[in-house]
């Protein structure tokens, strides 16, 4: 099984090892290449800027990650078109589609990027340019391959020049219009020609020499050669899709519904998930996963273990349908907590409404198990991942539960992803997230931001202020806006961008959004006024980030429209994401 990926940077460990083989295939696949021209492939990829492109990098792996190909794309976006710099299988891998998958790929992200076309250079098939038969021969099966997707070489120019007169095999200037059918102006063609002499071979070409080729370029519009291998017009012509390295994975918990309190008023029902499925799955964005089982340390690792083995243990020790609702609240002696577990219940929780029952644990802990297969995704180079979990979790502090949440996933995912890079956590559910707070309040490795409901009226009440901002190593790396009970999304806006600025300031390698979709008109446990026109332009705000970003499922119980909000959210989160 293959699959392509774009590489955006070499920010975490899976990158960078892709970076590294295709580093080798560099290497051993182009001979010739100067060592520095493949050394600066990571900073190509970071600094725009210095190499005067927008460089994008594909590769081929297989289910070990193992890169079997890549192709460099360079976009140039002020004058709107794409030069592929390379394409190649590794050595072992040739001749096996790779280069056909590879490139389909690259005419599908210059397409999305509504460029003028692709330009490339490819070795001559002609006798007098090539006096080496068998290279050649080697040359026109590549100019046939490009041909069948009506790519070809440019005439009429002088781009074929040597910058030596004692050199041979010259490459020819080849244009895929993507089945755009564009004339391309000579001025146009001038233009980009120029552009590809003076980025790529400034230094290695004369000004003088320069002039020249661009000066070539005398036809209105440019000529392509015609048709040499193919007998008919069978050129590709492209749709835009959706690639699979742009797919957002879903982590889902198909038995998430073992977990339903039927008491009258509980709000936290599966009928949630059904809701916002329903709606999702509508835009062909994601592809479904299952989540992978992760040993309990990285729950431990966030949260108590006299709070872990409690939880566990009452759950396991109840029958099923039988509930226990914390009602004593002992006051914290930790040498003496109530013997009786159900009495034990309020020791470790902070409301009245959030029960125990025999599928709490199973439910809290196969969340944690859909939030870190999310991270590993974005480990895994994808750019969203959300995890679509109930129970939800910011609620849940480091020993005590409450708010229909048991275990916080968000924050578990977070401290996982913090061992490759800062993380930012923004919890925009209406309600504060006390959890991620008291989690990482004496952290500076993770921001958290809460933007919520004022707690003068609004749960958990105890949490949530303003003057909240951290202590010790973790001082102004906890961020509280709390809000009037009456805003729209105007003013909801307002404080989004200001959050964001601080995201930006802090510069993590990650972003974890807590998605509570109860900050919509309507919601039984809020009181804003937010529309679905208003979450998509939130998402296209959080997307402007560009950062790697998973969203966990926290709260939101108007089934009526929260699958739209969350539809609405997700389309403006994945368009800007992968806007320029």
């Amino acid at each position: 099984m293959f699959r392509i990926r774009r590489i955006y940077d070499n920010a975490i460990p899976s990158s960078r090892e892709a970076i590294k083989q295709v580093q080798h295939i560099l290497k051993t696949q182009f001979h010739e290449l100067p060592e520095q021209d493949i050394e600066k492939l990571p900073e190509q990829l970071s600094n725009p800027l210095k190499y005067r492109f927008r460089s994008i990098l594909f590769v081929l792996e297989d289910d070990k990650f193992r890169v079997q190909g890549f192709a460099l794309l360079c976009h140039a976006p002020f004058l709107n078109f794409c030069y592929l710099d390379y394409i190649s299988a590794a050595k072992e891998m040739t001749g096996r589609g790779i280069g056909g998958a590879l490139y389909n790929r690259v005419r599908e992200e210059a397409l999305a990027l509504k460029t003028l076309g692709i330009f490339f250079e490819c070795l001559p098939d002609d006798p007098l340019l090539c006096p080496d038969r068998e290279i050649c021969k080697q040359n026109a099966t590549r100019l046939r391959f490009y041909e069948r997707y009506g790519a070809r070489p440019i005439i009429n120019t002088l781009y074929e020049t040597p910058v030596k007169s004692t050199s041979t095999n010259p490459p020819y200037l080849v244009y895929d219009s993507l089945g755009q059918d564009i004339k391309l102006s000579g001025k146009t063609a001038r233009s980009i020609v120029r552009a590809i002499l003076e980025r790529k071979y400034g230094k290695l070409c004369s000004p003088e020499y320069i002039n020249m080729v661009v000066e070539s370029f005398k036809d209105d519009p440019i000529k392509l050669r015609e048709t040499k291998y193919i007998k008919k017009d069978i050129s590709v012509s492209l749709k835009i899709s959706i690639s699979q390295d742009k797919m957002i994975p879903l982590i889902i918990n198909e038995n998430h519904d073992i977990h339903h309190v039927r008491e009258r008023g509980y709000v936290e029902a599966p009928v949630r998930i059904n809701s916002i499925l329903k709606e999702i799955e509508k835009t062909l964005l994601f592809q479904r996963y299952l989540p992978h089982h992760f040993p309990e340390k990285h729950i431990l690792a966030v949260h108590d273990s006299n709070f872990f083995n409690y939880f566990k243990k009452v759950c396991s020790d109840m029958k099923p349908g039988e509930s226990i609702y914390p009602y004593v609240f002992p006051i914290r002696n930790a040498t003496h907590p109530p013997k009786e577990l159900s009495v034990r219940a309020g020791y470790y929780c902070i409301d009245t409404f959030t029960p125990l029952n025999y599928n709490a644990f199973l439910a809290a802990k196969k969340a944690v198990d859909c939030a870190l297969t999310g991270a590993d995704k974005i480990l895994q180079g994808f750019r969203i991942a959300y995890a679509l979990v109930r129970p939800p979790g910011h609620h849940a502090e480091k020993r005590s539960f409450g708010g229909f949440c048991y275990f916080n996933s968000s924050s578990i995912a977070a401290h996982y992803l913090s061992q490759y890079g800062k993380v930012a956590i923004l919890d925009i559910d209406y309600h504060h997230g006390n959890g991620h707070q008291d989690i990482f309040y004496d952290r500076s490795d993770v921001l958290t931001i809460s933007i919520h409901g004022h707690p003068r009226f609004t749960y958990p009440y105890f949490s949530g202020f303003e003057e909240e901002k951290g202590k010790d190593k973790g001082a102004g790396f906890n961020v509280n806006f709390p809000l009037p009970e009456k805003i729209d999304g105007s003013r909801y806006r307002e404080t989004l961008s200001v959050a964001l600025k601080k995201i930006t300031k802090f510069q993590p390698r990650f972003l974890v959004v807590s998605l509570g979709l109860d900050t919509s008109k309507g919601d039984p446990t809020g009181t804003w006024l937010l529309n679905y026109r208003d979450f998509e332009v939130n998402g296209k705000m959080i997307g402007s980030l560009k950062l790697p970003v998973l969203v966990v499922q926290e709260g939101g119980y108007k089934n009526r429209v929260i699958g739209n909000n969350s539809r609405h959210f997700f389309t403006g989160l994945w368009t800007e994401c992968y806007s320029l």
